[in-house]
Order: structure tokens, then sequence, then C-alpha cells
């Protein structure tokens, strides 16, 4: 039988103030028992702790990113040495493309912030013993991982994976002659659909889990902004990965029975399909309905972990936290009404294009907000340029330089003419693809004290870090100038094309080079996860003197159940760094008031 008792109790979501230490409110909803593993399989494989979880999709994402890297490389060797690799034709370039694509934005970016962080913080950092529906969360894990599985089996159908484009816009997705067009989009499609099914139970659970699972005190304006992010970032992803679910199902209608939803009268090959009357254009606004908001799903858990890193490491409180949280909210909502930005060469009405490049430009508000307040928080704080440190600054001028593109591609005059060239791909990789990287290396070496109780090595991560910094700019910058140039996307082999100067060449080269030796770099850091596992420097409970309530668990890694036998009690907010008259410079959120310590009077401390 169960003898710890479930972190439920307590949700207290009104009461309180967020950062004034006073009195704890009763816990309003009552302890469950925790369920305990009885055998290795049902501890390490089929797990119920949400601990085990996060770090069964974070290795699963890993290691399918890994294989999103490889193909990324065979890309650019294909780019800058044209048939140096005789195997890559055309059709198996648009299928390294395709699934590159769709690799990184969602089985690997979205499955590390969400079931990785989301299962391995929001319980530890909001003081439950785990998430609410545990047996729900293990079948989340392993619907993701067979999602997985159908994408890479991908490779082993016959004609291989789908090459119509990451975006998969009919109807050249479904028409003879794309690659992949028997089996491989319908795996695709599969696989896609098992994965929303699996993130939709183990979105609900992290839904839940904030609104229920809080620790006695920790009330909603107490909260880290990690969780602010993580919690806006899934109540997105389950509204919008509704209409990617149906967009797909949609698809594989018109694709195995011959319905005509995305399908209009057509003639391929000199015959006349049976299709009528559908329209390509509905699935695009289904796919970017859903797309937009995926940046935001990806970005706002980036948001909040490197609010979380830098106060922490600049040991000052967060500068503006209410403005923060409700930034994150305001991002949130105004990411579902932007999507269209990424249709202005469809053919839309003027009206419609001024709407959205409007909403475009509104958008990039409370982004900068949080960006102003990121500085503010580093103003004459005591900065430790320590690895997570130095992943979230180069997060930070990463993300407002591929910000700053992005507003160019949000008016519609400039976005047409660059629409089909380089300079769209180097914008979408800083934004979607460098920026939140960084955050995840920054917030693994940051919590893996945590995860292991072992530090990583320094200096390596600060060798990763400068190596991976400096080469992606020497990726991206260029390529956003030969977009510029207008060499255009999505081609096989560029040729002999007399409107693209002769230095465009040179440049491919260069950011092929670059790349190999980008990803090539990233050993080192797998080196430095594993080698530290064993050897690494014995980290203790709080290696980094933080505030919040993962690192005041009784052990370090924490034990089944993370509190032993007694939950924390939450008295502050989770910034107290730097306070004057305190005894050192950080009193966690689990610390009660002291005598003579002046608290909570900090930007954003109050309910």
């Amino acid at each position: 039988m169960a003898d710890v008792t479930h972190g439920v109790a307590g949700a207290a979501g009104v009461a309180g103030a967020a950062g004034v230490a006073g009195p704890v409110p009763a816990g309003d909803v009552e302890d469950v028992e925790l369920y305990h593993p009885k055998s290795w399989v049902t501890k390490y494989v089929f797990s119920q702790d949400a601990k085990v979880i996060a770090i069964q999709y974070s290795l699963t994402a890993l290691a399918i990113g890994l294989v999103a890297l490889v193909l990324s490389w065979l890309m650019r060797m294909q780019l800058a040495f044209p048939g140096y690799l005789s195997f890559i034709d055309a059709d198996f370039y648009y299928q390294l493309i395709t699934m590159h694509g769709m690799i990184m934005v969602i089985y690997l970016l979205t499955a590390l912030f969400l079931g990785g962080f989301g299962n391995y913080l929001i319980p530890l950092m909001l003081g439950a013993r785990d998430m609410v529906f545990p047996y729900v969360n293990m079948l989340s894990f392993w619907i993701y991982f067979l999602a997985v599985l159908v994408l890479v089996g991908g490779f082993f159908v016959p004609g291989g994976p789908t090459g119509a484009g990451w975006t998969l816009y009919p109807p050249q997705a479904i028409l003879a002659n794309t690659p992949g067009q028997q089996w491989g989009i319908i795996i695709m499609l599969a696989s896609l659909m098992l994965f929303i099914i699996g993130f939709t139970m183990g979105g609900l659970n992290y839904v839940v889990t904030v609104l229920q699972g809080r620790a006695k005190g920790m009330t909603l304006m107490r909260m880290p902004l990690t969780i602010w992010g993580i919690f806006t970032a899934t109540v997105m992803a389950l509204l919008a990965f509704p209409a990617l679910f149906v967009g797909a199902v949609m698809m594989t209608l018109d694709r195995l029975i011959g319905t005509s939803f995305f399908m209009p009268s057509i003639i391929a090959m000199g015959e006349r399909l049976a299709y009528k009357g559908g329209s390509p254009i509905l699935f695009q606004h289904l796919f970017w309905f859903f797309g937009h908001p995926e940046v935001y799903i990806v970005a706002l858990p980036a948001f909040g972990i490197v609010s979380d890193l830098i106060s922490t490491h600049a040991r000052k409180n967060i500068f503006g936290y209410r403005m923060m949280v409700w930034a994150l909210v305001g991002i949130g909502a105004l990411s579902f009404v932007v999507w269209a930005h990424h249709m202005y060469v469809s053919g839309m009405h003027p009206a419609f294009g001024f709407f959205f490049a409007t909403t475009t430009l509104i958008i990039a508000i409370p982004t900068a907000i949080k960006v102003y307040n990121w500085v503010l928080t580093l103003w004459r704080g005591d900065i430790h340029l320590t690895s997570p440190m130095l992943f979230a600054l180069g997060f930070i001028v990463t993300f407002v330089n591929g910000g700053l593109t992005g507003l160019f591609l949000g008016n519609v005059v400039v976005d047409v003419p660059l629409s089909d060239t380089m300079f769209v791909v180097a914008h979408f990789h800083m934004v979607m693809g460098v920026a939140p990287i960084l955050v995840v290396f920054g917030a693994i070496y940051h919590w893996y004290p945590k995860i292991t109780g072992r530090m990583l090595n320094e200096a390596l991560g600060k060798l990763h870090f400068w190596i991976t910094f400096l080469g992606a700019y020497a990726i991206f910058f260029p390529m956003h100038y030969i977009g510029l140039m207008g060499v255009p996307r999505r081609y096989h082999e560029l040729g002999a094309m007399a409107f693209v100067p002769p230095s465009t060449v040179d440049l491919n080269i260069f950011i092929t080079v670059v790349a190999l030796i980008v990803g090539a770099a990233q050993l080192v850091f797998l080196f430095n996860l594993f080698w530290s596992l064993k050897r690494g420097e014995p980290s203790g409970g709080n290696p980094w003197r933080a505030t919040t309530l993962e690192w005041q668990t009784p052990q370090t890694p924490p034990a089944h159940g993370n509190w032993g036998k007694e939950l924390p009690v939450v008295y502050r907010w989770a910034y107290d760094y730097s306070v004057p008259g305190a005894a050192q410079d950080f009193l966690p959120q689990n610390q009660p008031p002291e005598p003579g310590v002046t608290e909570g009077v900090v930007e954003g401390a109050r309910a």
C-alpha cells in the first residue's frame, strides 16, 4: 500500500500574496495515495513517476533530434557540393527537408520543452509529489514513443518518407510523383495523429497539476516563470493541435478513400483525377492556425526558463514579475490571430493582409517587454557567467535578431519577394531553431545537478557554448545575405542561375563547412553529459543557491514522492535574491519569514 501521500494537497489557488511572507492558507484538496512501483519494469520502463517520464521524453527527443541533425548535414552537403553524395537525388533531398523540419519542430522541441522539462519541473517547482494523473502521464510518453517509431518507419516503407515539405501542403502531398506519395504521407499523418493524442493526455495532466496540485502557499503569482511558460504553452497547444489533427484526418481520407476536403478538380500527368471541389487553402489555414502558435508553444517555456536562469545566475530578483506573467499570457492569446502572415503568397484580400501584418507587429510588444525586463534584471546584478547563464544570454541576443527579421517578413510587401528565398530559412532557424536549442542546453546545464547529483564540467560547457553560439551565427547570418540575393529555398540543386551572384556559391560552401563543425561539436556536450554521470563533481542539494522549490528537496536526486513525509510550505515568491538584512543572498520559497528582513517589496511581488 502507499505510505506517502500525493502532493495535490493545498491547491491554494487564490490564497495569500505573491511575495509577502505571511499566514499560509490551509489545503482545500484531500490527499490521495501515491503509486509505488513493484518491479524494475514499473520503476524505469512503464514508470508513473514524472521524473522518470521526463527523462524518457528527453532521451527520446534528443535521439530523434540527432537523426534530424544528420539529415541537415546531408542537405547541406548537397547544396554545397551537388552530386558529391550520389545517393542524394531530388526525391531524397525533399524527403530530407520534410523529415528534418517535422522532427525538429514537433518531435524534438515540443516534446522536450513540454514532455521533458514540463514533467520534471512542474511537480518539483510546485511542491507536489507527482502529476495529478500518473498513469495517464505514463501513457502519454509511450504514445509519443510510438509516434516517433512510426515516423522513423517512414524511411523503411516502399517509396520512403513523404517529400511534400514539412508543411505537407496539398495537393502536392498526395499526388503521384511526389516522393513518398503512396506510404510515406500516410505514415507521416498517422505519426502526427499519435503525437497529438499522446500530447493531449500529457497536456491535460500539466494543466490540472498546475491548477490543483500546488503546495500550501503556492499561489499562482508565486509560481516561477518557468511554470507560467510551460502552463501557458500547454493551454495553447491544447487549443492549436486539434486544427492539425483534423487536417491530418481529412488529408488521410483524401488520400485513402478519395474525399475532396483539400483536393480541387485537377489534372495530373494528363489525366483528370476524381477529386473535385476541395480547397488546398483550407489546409494551409488549418496548418498555420496550429503552426504559428507552435512557435510560441516552444518559445514560451523557453522564455520562462531564461527568466529563471537569469535571475538565479545574476543573483537578482526578476524585474516586473507580474508584467512578465501577463506578457506570457498576452503572447499566447495574440499568437492565435497572426497565422495567415505565413500565407501572404497564397493570395488573400489586401484587408486581410493588413490585419495580419498589424497583429504581427502588435505581438512584438509583449515580446519586447520581456526583453526589456531581462535586461533590467541583469542591470547592476551580480552576474555569474556560468554555462547556463551564457546560454541564456545567447538566447536573448539570438531571439532579438530573429525577431527583427520577423518584423520584415510580417510586412506583406517585403514578405512576398522574400518568401521563397533562403532569407526565410535563416529567419526561421534563428527564431525556431538556434534560440530554443540554446535554452535547452542552458536548462540542462542548470538542472543536471538536480537530476543526477553531479555537476557538468564547466570548461567543456563553455567550450560547447562558444562553438555553438558563434557557429550558429556563422551559418545563418550569411544565409540571410544569400536570401536577399535571391537564392531560392527548397531547390535540390541551384545550377547556373543568372540572377544569383557567384559569391553565394562560396557562401553555401562556407555555411556547410561550419554546419558540419557545429554539429560535430555537439559530441562535446554528449561526452560531458555521460562522463559527468560518474565522474562529475558532486553537486550537493542546491549548487546554484537558488530559491525555487525543486532545489529544496530533502534528497538529490529527489526520491520517489519528492518530499519525504512532509510537503513543503511556501511563504514567498520565487525571486528573493540579495534581500537586505538576510543572512545569505537568497531566501528559498519554503523558508519562514525572518525578523528584521525586508521581504516581498519588489516589483510584482504582491498578488
